[in-house]
């Protein structure tokens, strides 16, 4: 059927390369001296839970894995579409420093190893990282996993009484992706920039 889909136009999807990650502390530097948002410390891995006794097994390996390493814990959650996130902090003496967003990235890349090693590398959606601004501005800097890209995603914050719908900040994005395209692969098909609405750590 390979045939068949190359001629459909629909090829196999990338194989993520999950060492893209660790470009990210150099492409922070870029980030902040053009936007002034720097890393919170703050990230997260998402994934489609599996049903049964194997993965909650899973989940708990992640977490000792992290503990034997001297990582810090890992937080668990659902969100209101049923996916997984695992979420990891670092608190460090220097906030906003590469070093500290270096750390945090390899917990992130050990997180989704460990998932892939165990035979779930399909339920495997993104990871994201978190910057902020001292203006407020807060953005995520999203690797998908099929596709082996970044994306930035800048929700907006809610506005007062609550009657206004989600809004993502569309011209912080386009700048983003503006100041660090030459350092990271970044999405070309502006449809999957999925807007991720209550993710943990933004």
């Amino acid at each position: 059927m390979r045939w068949w889909d190359t001629l459909m136009g629909r090829g196999e999807p990338a194989k993520a390369d999950l060492d893209a990650l660790f470009a990210l502390p150099s492409a922070a530097v870029t980030l902040q001296a053009a936007t002034d948002l720097a890393p919170t410390g703050v990230g997260a891995v998402c994934f489609r839970s599996a049903e049964g006794g194997a993965f909650a097994e899973l989940e708990r390996d992640v977490t000792r894995l992290l503990d034997a390493g001297g990582g810090p814990p890992v937080e668990v959650s659902k969100d209101s579409f049923g996916y997984t996130w695992l979420l990891v902090r670092r608190t460090p003496d220097t906030p906003g420093t590469p070093d500290m967003l270096g750390d945090l990235v390899t917990d992130l890349h050990a997180v989704n190893s460990s998932l892939e090693a165990a035979g779930f590398g399909p339920s495997l959606l993104c990871s994201l990282v978190s910057f902020a601004a001292p203006d407020g501005r807060g953005l995520a800097l999203v690797y998908l996993y099929k596709q082996g890209t970044f994306y930035p995603f800048a929700p907006l914050p809610a506005e007062r009484g609550g009657g206004q719908a989600q809004r993502r900040d569309n011209a912080l994005e386009l700048q983003v992706r503006g100041a660090i395209g030459g350092e990271l692969e970044i999405e070309p098909d502006l449809g999957r920039w999925f807007p991720l609405w209550g993710a943990p750590g933004l």
